[in-house]
């Protein structure tokens, strides 16, 4: 909303006094401080890594892949980390491969092949040739909106490349969420080749389907022959295990003893010192909704696939998961020695026909690697382990961020350092400190978390499913259970949202496909609201109270649907339908703090209206993106005290804002890496003015924000700040020491490059002008 200023003009006089200062400007940047974590320090944990590549002479060189985190490496073993992809299009990420002629050239195939929610979609495929430090971009067409499993290069002949490619993830099956509407989603799968290191791609059709490849396996000595993993995790016919002699020419799908039934996800490995010896590990299908795919068998060769004989029982490895959990590596020196994962790990020393549990410190499993030293290195959900033993010891190598936050995110009332947050598969944490090291307060999938702004030793955390909601009353040392009166067999986002009210703490509202509330602090809860929504197994995955009237409450649900409360979240009214979206909790919803009729709505879809704002409680929406990048946009937060608010998006590729009312659209800050951002939490008031952005992939980030133009720190943009303006562009050390608690890059950076410079004069003038 505009808000009320005294008229000005800006003179002619003024405009000149303002470029008189063009000389003598120094630009001033705004960058994004990280939070971390990076680690958890009861693991040390950091996020899901999704590939690892180790340098193959050079013991202490990794390059990881965090699942949505982006390409790191490290020379010092697993010490010190740096992030090498920050600034490329999307940090989502499947597939490392290093060309074994020249190990400065790496591939990293965008998009996350684990099926999950959260394994999001892929840009194409990067490559660099100096060893991560810069990278290039190749085959967005080619495989934009889709993921990499594998990629294998030909040591012969390094030009040529293969790439096993799959779709995006989500459940139902087959809706594939974690594309989120991208147009290229439903594009070509399988099997792919390169002879141009990279540049453009065939997909390898005589005798292979054009279905999804969860792995591929090069021949160690003779590079013609490749196996090929077909492994749709929901089910195909053309599931199998396929073979090529030819380079990839032409394929035959492999029998003699593998299952043909219930057949779903597959992972392979060839022994390098025995390439006539491929192990494979099959999967149930799984069915829509993620159940059922447990281990159908794992499987070896010994006569380059001829035939296949069943592995000792791998009962229980991949639980019920093996649609996201399933990996196979064979000791590079040892044929006999193979490593199966799933929920687990195990270790077979006499070729598969038992096995012992080698779990490392965090469970799933998603990547295996030998180091040059012959050490093994595993990637699974809580970061990078290593074992010098083939599994009996592991170390922890997790000083670096790349953990997934759920929308959620709750601050301390007094503490600006204390934060809560909830983390995929790392559980609810805490940060009290100015480090980057969180501490975990509770298991499993941690989702939303509210903190008590009256008595903030007051705290709920969450776990996933219906009425897994649990409260401290002593600031986190001890949480009981706070879900008494919800029905376990309501539907679920998987982590359903609550809040509790502005107005009053004691006052709760939890959200299942409908709403129920709590008078009692969360001691009892009562089912208040009608379902909302059409049924089937669509849960409400948003929830949102107005600030300055608790009795208004917005929810959006996981089957589009946005839904008016104005009796406090008793009773609905349907404002708007077809809203697309993510299945699991956001925060897409925001209601203007000095309005609840107005609200603003972050649609995280391509194709749509991703930023829209109401000024009626819902009734008619208004597109606010019209310069916006078609992205999907998780979250939505506003600034209502400036001549127009200030909007904050959280995109799938990091931070946009608005200071015109959504006219235009600029990233805001440095150094906020090109992320999903998947929550906010916006503090604009002082002391703290800032902005806290919670990523699904490199952790939590924080900025300050302020009233663009409002140099003199009076809440109005008017005339007296022109002298404050001039100030701060010519001498910002000047300008500090009249005002200590603004940031001249902030006030008056008006183009949002990040910098107060001669480019933001026409934007000063354009917010004086109202």
């Amino acid at each position: 909303m505009k808000r009320a200023k005294p008229t000005t003009h800006l003179s002619v006089h003024g405009t000149i006094l303002l470029s008189a200062f063009l000389l003598v400007a120094t630009a001033v940047a705004t960058d994004w401080q990280e939070l971390g974590p990076a680690p958890v320090v009861d693991g040390p944990y950091t996020g899901r890594v999704s590939a690892i590549a180790c340098h193959p002479v050079d013991p202490n060189r990794y390059y990881v892949a965090g699942a949505d985190g982006g390409v790191w490496r490290t020379t010092d073993g697993g010490t010190t980390w740096t992030p090498l992809t920050n600034d490329m299009p999307t940090t989502a990420m499947g597939a490392l491969a290093l060309d074994p002629t020249n190990p400065n050239i790496i591939y990293a195939g965008t998009g996350e092949a684990n099926y999950a929610n959260h394994s999001r979609y892929g840009v194409g495929l990067y490559k660099s040739t100096d060893g991560g430090n810069s990278w290039m971009q190749f085959a967005a067409t080619t495989f934009g909106g889709r993921t990499f499993s594998k990629i294998v290069i030909n040591p012969q002949n390094p030009q040529r490349l293969y790439a096993a490619v799959a779709r995006a993830g989500g459940f139902p099956g087959g809706t594939l969420p974690a594309a989120k509407g991208h147009p290229d989603r439903n594009g070509p799968v399988g099997i792919f080749r390169s002879d141009d290191g990279g540049d453009t791609w065939t997909q390898l059709l005589t005798g292979l389907p054009n279905q999804a490849a969860t792995d591929v396996a090069l021949h160690s000595t003779d590079p013609n022959i490749l196996y090929a993993a077909i492994g749709h995790p929901f089910g195909a016919t053309e599931n199998g295990i396929y073979k090529t002699t030819n380079g990839g020419d032409s394929w035959t799908k492999l029998a003699g003893g593998l299952p043909t039934a219930s057949v779903g996800r597959i992972s392979l490995a060839l022994a390098p010192s025995q390439p006539a010896r491929v192990y494979t590990l099959i999967t149930h299908t799984s069915d829509s909704a993620g159940g059922g795919a447990s281990t159908l068998g794992g499987y070896r060769t010994d006569n380059n696939g001829t035939t296949w004989t069943a592995l000792g029982s791998l009962s229980g490895l991949q639980s019920s998961y093996g649609w996201f959990l399933s990996v196979v590596s064979v000791k590079p020196n040892d044929p006999n020695t193979v490593i199966m994962g799933g929920l687990d790990l195990v270790r077979s020393t006499n070729a598969g026909a038992s096995w012992t549990y080698i779990t490392p410190p965090h469970v799933d499993m998603h990547a295996l690697a030998w180091d040059a030293s012959g050490r093994l290195v595993c990637g699974d959900d809580g970061g990078v382990h290593r074992s010098p033993n083939v599994g009996t010891s592991w170390t922890s190598h997790n000083s670096f961020g790349i953990i997934q936050f759920y929308a959620g995110l709750s601050t301390h009332p007094s503490n600006v350092n204390y934060m809560i947050g909830g983390f995929q598969d790392n559980g609810s944490n805490r940060r009290s400190d100015l480090t980057k090291n969180w501490t975990q307060l509770f298991g499993g999938d941690g989702g939303w978390t509210q903190i008590d702004q009256v008595s903030p030793l007051r705290m709920f955390v969450e776990y996933q499913g219906t009425g897994n909601l649990y409260l401290s009353t002593n600031g986190g040392s001890i949480f009981n259970y706070a879900g008494s009166g919800i029905n376990s067999g309501d539907r679920n986002c998987f982590l359903p949202p609550y809040l509790i009210d502005p107005t009053n703490s004691n006052k709760v509202l939890y959200a299942t496909h409908r709403v129920y509330r709590s008078t009692n602090g969360g001691t009892s809860w009562t089912a208040v609201s009608p379902d909302l929504t059409g049924g089937g197994i669509a849960a409400i995955r948003a929830l949102a109270q107005s600030p300055s009237d608790p009795n208004f409450v917005y929810a959006a649900t996981n089957d589009g649907r946005i839904q008016r409360s104005t009796n406090g979240g008793t009773s609905f009214t349907l404002v708007a339908t077809g809203i697309p979206g993510w299945p699991r909790v956001t925060r897409e919803l925001f209601v203007d703090p000095t309005s609840p009729l107005t609200v603003y709505l972050a649609v995280a879809n391509f194709g749509q209206s991703q930023i829209q704002r109401s000024l009626d409680g819902g009734q008619t929406w208004t597109p606010l993106d019209a310069t916006f990048p078609d992205i999907p946009v998780n979250v939505v937060a506003a600034d209502a005290r400036g001549v127009w608010p200030v909007i904050y998006a959280g995109a799938d590729d990091g931070l946009y804002r608005s200071i015109d009312d959504g006219a235009t659209w600029h990233r805001y800050g440095h150094g906020l890496p090109n992320a999903p951002v998947i929550d906010l939490r916006l503090e604009a008031q002082a002391p703290r003015r800032r902005l806290i952005a919670c990523t699904q992939g490199r952790g939590a980030w924080s900025i300050a924000v302020c009233i663009p133009g409002d140099m003199n720190d009076d809440e109005i943009v008017d005339f007296d700040d022109i002298s404050a303006f001039v100030l701060g562009l010519s001498d910002p050390a000047a300008y500090h020491q009249l005002y200590p608690q603004l940031d001249p890059g902030l006030s008056g950076d008006t183009n949002g490059d990040g910098l107060l410079d001669f480019d933001d004069i026409n934007g000063f003038v354009a917010l004086l002008s109202g």
